[in-house]
């Protein structure tokens, strides 16, 4: 009888790489939420692949990036963390980055005794000698990776990465249920699927001053009945949030409500509300309410 595989695969880089998109493709739902812009991900978000002799704990890390406040302190404290509990290390970067941006964090993946995957993103949107260049480049800086080209948005070569990440795994029992495929409550995906519009739909510095608290998720046997709170750091940003007579916040919420529709199989009735909390972003009582761990 063949041996089960578990363990536990972390995905690090640079924030507008690709990470989030790349974890959607290895585990095949829509986990992690992902869009252009850079910082979309702020907790370490748990995907499970499960496989019948294989199950894989992805964990999409905040990305790797110079914190300006306390939330991205905690961001970052998150990331490095990932270098101690992984199985394997999938570090991501991509056609633009420099490889030079973070050398600190690099220094840290050097040391590492387990296998790194080291994945080059959207190589669709370069040419094969550029891409030449690139590997040679990160070859020097990281000697022990495996260096693998990747389109997290084509999905080419993704096939190969989970291959390679199923062979590498050690032998162990799963860790979670088979049927499970995140180890977050459904709370928090509807506080990521609200941010994330919110990341879409508003310019600037809006987005990375929200945060979405779920009051109330009541599920019923065909509607989800959820109430929710979008906080701001100052008044101007609530009223651009809400919008003109209430029409920015109604266009963002219900793209929310169809997207929560798509991702939970049923009917959604949403309400939302918008508060001001002065300066969250740098204050640790408040960062311990929204779940940011101070360690």
């Amino acid at each position: 009888m063949p041996h089960h595989k578990s363990g536990f695969v972390n995905i690090v880089g640079n924030p507008n790489v690709g990470k989030s998109t790349l974890m959607n493709a290895l585990v095949g739902e829509k986990i992690s939420v992902a869009t252009f812009k850079a910082q979309t991900t702020r907790h370490r978000i748990t995907g499970i692949y499960n496989d019948d002799d294989v199950q894989v704990v992805f964990s999409d890390t905040p990305g790797v990036l110079k914190p300006n406040y306390k939330l991205q302190e905690t961001m970052l404290s998150f990331s490095e963390s990932a270098l101690e509990d992984a199985d394997i290390l999938i570090y991501v970067t991509d056609i633009v980055e420099k490889h030079d941006k973070h050398e600190e964090f690099v220094a840290k993946v050097n040391k590492l005794d387990v296998p790194v995957l080291l994945l080059i993103n959207k190589i669709d949107l370069t040419d094969a000698q550029t891409l030449d260049r690139l590997v040679e480049e990160w070859g020097k800086l990281l000697p022990k990776a495996e260096i693998i080209p990747v389109s997290a948005k084509a999905k080419f070569n993704i096939n190969y990465v989970m291959r390679r990440v199923k062979e590498l795994l050690p032998d162990s029992p799963p860790y979670f249920d088979k049927d499970q495929i995140t180890d977050k409550p459904a709370r928090f995906f509807v506080s990521e699927i609200m941010r994330g519009k919110i990341l879409l739909f508003y310019d600037k510095e809006i987005p990375y001053s929200v945060e979405v608290v779920v009051d109330e998720f009541k599920e019923e046997e065909s509607i989800i009945r959820i109430a929710l709170t979008i906080y701001v750091e100052r008044d101007s940003q609530k009223g651009i949030i809400i919008g003109h007579e209430g029409k920015a916040l109604k266009k963002v919420a219900t793209e929310a409500r169809k997207e929560m529709e798509r991702f939970f199989g049923k009917s959604i009735f949403l309400k939302t509300f918008v508060k001001v909390d002065k300066d969250w972003r740098n204050s640790d009582k408040e960062l311990r309410n929204f779940g940011y761990k101070q360690d």
